[in-house]
């Protein structure tokens, strides 16, 4: 067991980038880090006690205790590195919209470790990179958002013993994003129970090769992100929850367009390497039913952040 931590009596600020898991075919083993963050400020306090305040992106839904996401993985991280400050205070300033498939539940629970550790001196020494990722894997269930949240550009993920481990991908700095987002959400959980116990050995051995292939079109040959970015095993379930999602992404398909549901959705993501007029262009397929984005993919994950 570690000794009681020493804190910091500085606040700190931390950004947290959305993500998208799966990438079409690598179904909860890629994950992309894209340019929308969620920002958490906290201090620690003599005063006992928690003082919480949200404010964006689900604000009036999100919980103001210690049952709020980014306090629970908080306490995680302050349990790990030894013990928790008598009092807290927490800001969060949300931008990545809520049970639409961008990873919102992996920023909180990323950030609230990274903001706890930030608090810690030597906080990097009693919580690692490796140790803050199994925590995260453990609340969140899966290993590919989280990874992508942690570490940025892209990753794969993958369990070990049931332990989340994943490693980084270098992107393309060609590679861009249009994100559609309809004003509906999903549920992870609901998402995940549409999808069957077993698949076909060829679409498997389809997805596991374009899997492999997908590491290479984002890191060096984006002309394969199309080919890619071809899923067999997972997307076609759940078209009944997310049907003007799942006809978008034919949609763009069907012009050559690398488009796939972010994560559990009911986002579409769709991958390019053209101009901002290009962006604009795969943009306007969303028509009426979905808010657009054109975003960059965030090469940093969860960092310090000074607006200086």
């Amino acid at each position: 067991m570690q000794s009681k931590p020493t804190f910091r009596a500085t606040p700190v600020t931390i950004r947290t980038p959305a993500s998208s898991a799966n990438l079409g075919a690598g179904f909860d083993c890629l994950g992309l880090a894209l340019e929308i963050y969620d920002g958490y400020a906290a201090q620690v306090s003599d005063e006992a006690g928690l003082d919480i305040q949200v404010a964006g992106e689900g604000a009036d839904e999100i919980r103001k205790d210690d049952k709020n996401l980014v306090i629970k993985a908080m306490n995680r991280a302050f349990d790990h590195m030894g013990g928790k400050p008598r009092g807290l205070s927490v800001r969060a300033l949300n931008a990545i919209p809520h049970g639409r498939g961008l990873g919102s539940s992996s920023s909180a629970i990323i950030g609230g470790l990274y903001l706890a550790r930030a608090l810690v001196i030597s906080g990097q020494e009693r919580l690692t990179d490796q140790n803050l990722l199994a925590i995260a894997t453990e609340m969140e269930g899966h290993p590919d958002n989280v990874a992508a949240a942690l570490y940025g550009g892209a990753t794969i993920a993958w369990l070990e013993g049931g332990v989340g481990r994943a490693t980084p991908i270098t992107v393309n700095h060609r590679i861009n994003a249009v994100a559609f987002i309809p004003e509906s959400a999903v549920a992870t959980s609901s998402a995940r129970k549409m999808l069957p116990d077993e698949v076909l050995y060829k679409d498997a051995t389809a997805n596991i090769a374009r899997s492999a292939l997908m590491v290479e079109a984002l890191s060096n040959k984006p002309e394969f992100l199309y080919e890619a970015t071809q899923d067999l095993i997972h997307q076609e379930f759940r078209k009944s929850a997310m049907p003007k999602s799942f006809a978008l992404v034919q949609k763009l398909r069907s012009a050559g367009v690398a488009a796939f549901i972010s994560g559990a959705g009911p986002t579409v993501l769709a991958l390019h390497t053209g101009s901002v007029t290009d962006a604009q262009e795969i943009a306007r397929a969303g028509g009426s039913s979905f808010a657009t984005q054109i975003l960059g993919i965030s090469r940093v994950g969860a960092h310090i952040y000074s607006p200086n």
